[in-house]
């Protein structure tokens, strides 16, 4: 649900920006790259060295890129698999890298290895949601089911690491990154079970 209003919002307020970076002859492929690029920036330059405000800020702002490479395509009408392809791939890599900046600060100056584990979950049990989809998608059946979808992921353990940076006791990203581990958990089991229905469904 929040993925599907975000991105009507996230259309509404990006469709100028992203005819403007058309006419300036910017390609929806590079606005990937770019956004991909400046949040692996933002989680592993500040998160490793605490400054989660920082970091998260930075993160949100080119994150938007994920929204505003789909705009751009729709206006320009190039659409593409290679498009689609790319988008997916490197939000993989924006994904790992946000997990991958907190385990980098709780298993070393943060000197919490609970914290550290939790953030080390979410990062195998979210790449293992998208590769459940995509490995199914690749033998001709679907498994869009699940109740940890990519684009709420995000949203709450940047809001979460964000307001922890500002003063928010840390069990609030405690709380948060247990919970994201148990949904993805839970979201791969769904997409396993769903999958399992049609192999052994009737033809």
């Amino acid at each position: 649900m929040l993925n599907r209003f975000a991105r009507a919002f996230a259309t509404r307020l990006l469709t100028p920006l992203g005819r403007l970076f058309l006419k300036l002859g910017i390609s929806p492929d590079v606005v990937t790259i770019v956004g991909t690029f400046g949040v692996c920036f933002g989680a592993l330059v500040f998160y490793p060295r605490h400054e989660f405000f920082w970091g998260s800020l930075i993160c949100a702002v080119f994150a938007l890129s994920d929204s505003l490479d789909g705009v751009m395509a729709r206006l320009s009408g190039r659409s593409t698999k290679w498009g689609a392809y790319l988008d997916s791939t490197l939000d993989r890599v924006a994904d790992s890298a946000i997990f991958g900046g907190l385990v980098l600060w709780y298993s070393g100056g943060g000197r919490t290895p609970y914290l550290a584990a939790l953030a080390l979950a979410c990062l195998i049990l979210g790449s293992v949601v998208s590769y459940a989809k995509a490995r199914a998608e690749g033998l001709g059946m679907t498994a869009n089911v699940g109740i940890a979808e990519r684009a709420e992921r995000v949203v709450v353990v940047l809001a979460a690491t964000g307001l922890v940076g500002l003063g928010v006791p840390e069990v609030l990203l405690t709380v948060v990154l247990a919970l994201l581990a148990l949904a993805s958990l839970i979201t791969v089991i769904q997409r396993m079970l769903e999958v399992r229905r049609q192999a052994f469904s009737p033809a």
